[in-house]
């Protein structure tokens, strides 16, 4: 499973959790909580009609009375209250009826006023809020008048009516308040409501939340990864710590990540990349080392003096072949550790690849080939040093491989300089593999004798530059070209 699937997953698991336990608790907190808040409201009104109705108490005119006889004002006013028109709008809810019903119990607990006119002379003694008021205790009861319909509840709160005697003020009765909850249920079913959408738009938000985080993770993740990724050697198998790859700028500790890494890239480049070098060096000197032993081991005999004369140079020959190697091998050494050409003034390709032909035409005059200069060179913000160098390369790479009392061509035409010589070429497959360090091609006498440094270091050079070598077979022959950027 992909990390991003893994954090999205682990993320929704937990918001989902998290939300469906929060939301519970919220919805299972409404319904008390309104009905909590109805009985502080109707523990107030019970105690100031309680109040009210305690002279009418006192002096008897609060029960039943014969017929003709007047009501006391108490229960006049209750009644005028049960019929007054009510039209509220409370936060969008409309309230057009009053929900309380009032009765009064005598000391005995026996109902002498009930605002329905329907329990008036019933005892009422054992009920909890009036049992409990009697007794000087807090009374209240929930009852159901539908079981099992929880909508069909009644909340009932008491207040004791006290009246004056002779020894002071003492519970005379008991006034209860009743209000039906399903007259709050509209309030608790939008307070769910609401609660409901908020935590929904809420877990949407967290999850789109969560998906950013996720893709912002995933995203600087997998760049770490591309990183790791580019941390690749050459197609010769070894690293080359002289082209820097751009550590991924992120935060937090994946930059911390990312910069260990980098550092870590550093060392294992570093030690791949004098792995490799001791590596092909060892394989390129055994053969003129060996050849070298060889003829040393003969010179001790007694041998003719041309045989004599034949291995003694042969053992200078090979000592200047490692010597060309140890020398080819430091310049492309420090060539590796630069990162730009330092070309301060306008130097000119023509007067470069003049030098370069006048410093190779002693070795081409020995293999009698000709070396032709042609074209006009640009000039341009380039090392002269370097540009040289890289000329004269080619054109020891095209003497290397010449026949014999041909010619090699060095044609200037702007920023490009192209050597030309009528070789035999290089097989196909080997073009894309020319500038790999210690890769070489046979020679036309069938001998391996060259390092593939040469090419190498023209290829570095070009680098250093923002210029390209390009290599084709011409048929006869081999052309390389160097393009420089213009000025």
């Amino acid at each position: 499973m992909r990390l991003g699937i893994r954090l999205l997953f682990a993320f929704f698991l937990i918001n989902g959790i998290a939300a469906f336990f929060v939301l519970r608790v919220f919805t299972a907190e409404i319904k008390p909580s309104v009905r909590e808040v109805m009985e502080d409201m109707m523990v107030d009104t019970a105690n100031i009609l309680a109040e009210l109705a305690s002279d009418d108490l006192a002096a008897g005119r609060l029960g039943a009375t014969a017929p003709g006889t007047p009501e006391s004002r108490f229960a006049q006013h209750v009644r005028q209250y049960a019929s007054r028109p009510v039209d509220a709008a409370i936060w969008g809810l409309t309230k057009q009826t009053l929900d309380f019903r009032i009765y009064v119990t005598d000391a005995a607990g026996r109902v002498v006023f009930d605002s329905e006119r329907s329990a008036v002379g019933e005892d009422y003694s054992g009920w909890r809020d009036v049992a409990r008021t009697l007794r000087g205790e807090y009374g209240a009861r929930a009852t159901r008048e539908v079981q099992g319909d929880d909508t069909s509840g009644v909340m009932y709160v008491a207040a004791p009516i006290l009246v004056d005697g002779p020894s002071g003020r003492s519970i005379g009765g008991v006034l209860t308040v009743a209000k039906p909850t399903r007259s709050v249920q509209r309030f608790i079913d939008r307070a769910e409501r609401k609660v409901l959408r908020g935590g929904l738009l809420l877990l949407a938000l967290s999850a789109l939340v969560g998906v950013a985080v996720t893709v912002w993770t995933v995203w600087h993740v997998r760049r770490l990864r591309d990183y790791a990724l580019s941390v690749q050697g050459p197609a010769d198998g070894g690293l080359n710590p002289t082209q820097p790859l751009a550590v991924p700028r992120v935060p937090g500790e994946l930059g911390d990540l990312a910069r260990a890494m980098d550092r870590m890239r550093v060392r294992l480049e570093g030690h791949d990349y004098i792995e490799g070098y001791v590596r092909a060096l060892t394989h390129e000197l055994k053969s003129p080392v060996a050849a070298i032993r060889g003829a040393g081991e003969l010179l001790q005999e007694d041998l003719p003096p041309a045989d004599r004369a034949q291995f003694a140079t042969q053992v200078v020959e090979q000592s200047e072949r490692l010597q060309r190697l140890v020398d080819r091998l430091l310049a492309l050494s420090q060539l590796e550790q630069r990162q730009r050409a330092e070309g301060a003034t306008a130097v000119s390709l023509q007067d470069c690849a003049a030098l370069a032909v006048r410093q190779a035409q002693a070795r081409a005059s020995q293999r009698t080939i000709d070396l032709v200069l042609t074209g006009d060179g640009a000039g341009g913000p380039w090392e002269a040093e370097l540009v040289t160098l890289a000329i004269t390369n080619l054109i020891d790479n095209a003497i290397d491989f010449a026949p014999a009392g041909s010619a090699v061509r060095v044609e200037l035409q702007g920023p490009v300089v192209a050597v030309q010589d009528a070789g035999p070429g290089v097989p196909d497959y080997a073009l894309p593999r020319l500038g790999e360090r210690f890769f070489t091609t046979a020679r036309p006498g069938g001998e391996r004798s060259g390092s593939g440094l040469g090419l190498a270091i023209v290829r570095r050079i070009m680098a250093l530059h923002g210029g390209t070598m390009a290599v084709r077979n011409t048929q006869p022959g081999l052309r390389v070209e160097l393009a420089f950027p213009a000025a």
